[in-house]
């Protein structure tokens, strides 16, 4: 089945680009939307909500902030395509319950790549700013760029999304 990677920046278009690849699918009436974000405080619960309206009725919402290969595969059995909003703030997650890195991304690529209906992962590009300056910061971005290299690796079709524009890149 197809799978695609959506990078861009931060506001770059690429969470829209991502959902209307998903809606698109033919023949797809049941979608999910695997959320990673966690509403922590008053602006990303007010983000969270506003993402939710903005996406209708065809969607249902799936929350995996950790266990996002679990979430992939449950996602799979109930819908007719499936989106995951985002990989970057699936890692800050996992950085920050502190589990190992690698077992964690090698089993979302099994997840991407036995998922048997279209998929659709977002992630931030993150490693074309400024070099951050604490060693944590440092160590995000560059796990940040692993998991996206490792994820392209698994995805047939990766596109990156800039000023709302998508180039494809496989």
């Amino acid at each position: 089945m197809t799978s695609t990677l959506v990078l861009g920046g931060a506001r770059s278009g690429k969470s829209r680009h991502a959902q209307a690849l998903v809606e698109a699918v033919p023949g797809a009436e049941k979608l999910v939307y695997i959320a990673t974000a966690q509403a922590l405080d008053d602006e990303m619960e007010a983000r969270i909500a506003r993402h939710r309206e903005d996406r209708g009725p065809r969607w249902s919402t799936l929350e995996a902030p950790t266990a996002l290969a679990e979430g992939i595969e449950r996602a799979s059995r109930e819908a007719d395509a499936v989106l995951v909003d985002c990989l970057t703030l699936w890692l800050s997650n996992l950085m920050l319950a502190d589990v190992a890195l690698q077992p964690q991304f090698d089993g979302l690529c099994r997840a991407i790549a036995s998922c048997p209906k279209p998929l659709v992962l977002v992630a931030n590009e993150v490693g074309l700013g400024i070099v951050p300056d604490t060693p944590l910061g440092r160590r995000f971005r560059d796990e940040a760029g692993r998991l996206n290299q490792q994820v392209a690796a698994t995805v047939t079709h990766a596109v990156f999304v800039a000023a709302g524009l998508p180039l494809t890149l496989k």
